[in-house]
């Protein structure tokens, strides 16, 4: 199933994620579940990730690469992670987080 959710980025801009449940429903029913809530953003590369976030679950069917526009879920950290282009570690262009 297909959720979207709302996020707000003061004096930049609104983002809306559509999170699909088909690769990784319990990453998203936590995310879904820990919501509304507030965390600083960081910038790394082409990727924003947040800092640590509510949200309580552990590594999902991960992978070693992304996709472009990929919402993506980071246990170590805590953070929801959204790329938007290459990453410093990514090779030739290579989303990977």
């Amino acid at each position: 199933m297909k959720n979207k959710i709302t996020l707000e980025i003061p004096k930049l801009q609104t983002i809306i994620l559509e999170l699909d449940d088909k690769m990784s429903p319990k990453t998203v029913k936590s995310l879904l579940d820990s919501l509304p809530f507030s965390v600083g953003i960081n910038l790394w590369g082409e990727e924003i990730y947040t800092d640590e976030t509510p949200v309580k679950a552990t590594e999902e069917n991960a992978k070693p690469a992304v996709e472009l526009n990929d919402v993506a879920y980071w246990p170590t950290g805590k953070a929801i992670c959204l790329f938007y282009g290459p990453t410093p570690i990514g090779k030739s262009g290579e989303i990977k987080p």
